[in-house]
C-alpha cells in the first residue's frame, strides 16, 4: 500500500509539472516549484506551533486546489500558477515521505515521525 500511494503523489507532482508547462510558466516557476513552499518553515524561528501553522498552510492539497480554481474561474494566471506549485509541491513532499507537520515539532508529521529520531508520537 505505501508504493502505492507513493506512485500516487509522484503522478501528482508529474501532473503539476506538466500543468506548468502547459500554462506557458518560465523555468524559474519549475525551481519554485521544489523550494518556493519550504519558506513556511521560517515560522519555526518563533515556535513549534507557528512553524506548524506556517509550513501546512503552504502545503496543504486543499488550499492549492482551491488557489487553483479561484485563478481559473478569475482569469488570474499568477493564482493559477501558485496553486500548481502549492499542490506539486505537496505532492513531492508527500513523496518523499514528508506530510504536514504537527504542533510538537518539525519532525512529526501526519505520515509519521521522520529523521533520526523515528519515535512514535
Amino acid at each position: 500500500m505505501k508504493n502505492l500511494l507513493k506512485t500516487e503523489e509522484l503522478l501528482m507532482c508529474a501532473a503539476a509539472v506538466y500543468a506548468l508547462w502547459f500554462s506557458g510558466a518560465s523555468w524559474i516557476f519549475y525551481l519554485l516549484m521544489f523550494i518556493g513552499p519550504d519558506i513556511g518553515m521560517l515560522g519555526y524561528c518563533i515556535n513549534n506551533k507557528t512553524g506548524a501553522f506556517t509550513y501546512n498552510l503552504f502545503h496543504h492539497k486543499a488550499i492549492a486546489i482551491v488557489l487553483f480554481f479561484a485563478g481559473y474561474y478569475t482569469g488570474s494566471w499568477g493564482l493559477l500558477v501558485t496553486g500548481i506549485i502549492l499542490f506539486g509541491h505537496a505532492s513531492m513532499d508527500r513523496f518523499f515521505g514528508y506530510g504536514l507537520k504537527l504542533k510538537e515539532g518539525f519532525s512529526f508529521t501526519h505520515l509519521g515521525p521522520i529523521g533520526k529520531n523515528k519515535q512514535a508520537v
